[in-house]
């Protein structure tokens, strides 16, 4: 009985990884030239002003990882609680998390909806410290590994039926889609797998003008998609978002599509 209780204080200690989105070669590469250029800037004093620019930016990219981090800020807690909030969906049937990382909100979403089967895709490339073994895990310690599964596969090019799923989120994936010029396009996709009268509320630099136009103009697309109920909701500016990280690269230009297709 003390091995047992043993076993299982050691799991409920256990904690899901979902990574962090400034990794640690974003820290590491700065740091790294900072170092390279400081001894030469002995023999070459101008040398200091890049130097200490690198350090700049590694002190930076250290504290947005402490915000964004479950340990710090929770910021990013916060963001995938927030995309899940303005899904208005009964959850009834099945969800799809499109760009899903290490599970985060796809977890999350089983967890809000226990009648729903959810499905995470991604492509799980190199740069991001994702993968779909650490999402499997990741629901096996949340208890929800029952009711969710994960493929890998590309945003741009989905791998299922017209209206396949009652509902769908998203949150930063569209951007990253690089075999897609055309962002919209990414969009477009992700609502093609939503049947009618599904809700979806995705999340991405939707205020990136030079991605997506005008937020008129985003939602007038949509709406000549098809799609019946559209909202745009500019997130940037939300309450739990520090200013440190609400520069242009990082959150300044988040917002949430949401609505019904």
């Amino acid at each position: 009985m003390l091995l047992r209780g043993i076993c299982l204080t050691q799991q409920s200690r256990e904690k899901p990884d979902y990574g962090n989105w400034v990794s640690k070669k974003i820290i590491y590469l700065p740091a790294i030239l900072g170092l390279i250029l400081l001894p030469l800037a002995l023999l070459y004093l101008p040398l200091i002003v890049p130097s200490l620019i690198f350090f700049g930016f590694t002190a930076y990219f250290l504290y947005a990882r402490h915000l964004l981090s479950a340990n710090g800020a929770n910021v990013q807690g916060q963001i995938w609680d927030n995309v899940i909030s303005n899904l208005d969906w009964d959850g009834q049937g099945r969800a799809i998390d499109i760009g899903c990382g290490n599970g985060a909100l796809t977890n999350r979403l089983a967890s809000k909806f226990p009648q729903a089967k959810v499905t995470g895709i991604d492509y799980w490339e190199t740069q991001w410290d994702y993968s779909k073994a650490i999402c499997e895990a990741n629901a096996k310690i949340e208890g929800v590994d029952g009711r969710v599964e994960f493929q890998r596969a590309s945003a741009s090019n989905l791998p299922f039926e017209d209206g396949y799923f009652d509902a769908a989120v998203s949150n930063f994936c569209f951007h990253e889609v690089a075999d897609t010029k055309d962002k919209r396009e990414v969009l477009r996709e992700a609502l093609r797998v939503v049947k009618k009268g599904g809700k979806f509320a995705f999340q991405d630099e939707f205020l990136f003008k030079q991605l997506y136009g005008s937020p008129q103009e985003l939602l007038t697309n949509m709406q000549s998609w098809g799609i019946s109920k559209v909202e745009f909701i500019e997130t940037c500016n939300a309450p739990f978002i520090p200013l440190a990280l609400k520069l242009p690269f990082m959150l300044g230009r988040s917002a949430i599509v949401k609505g019904e297709k």
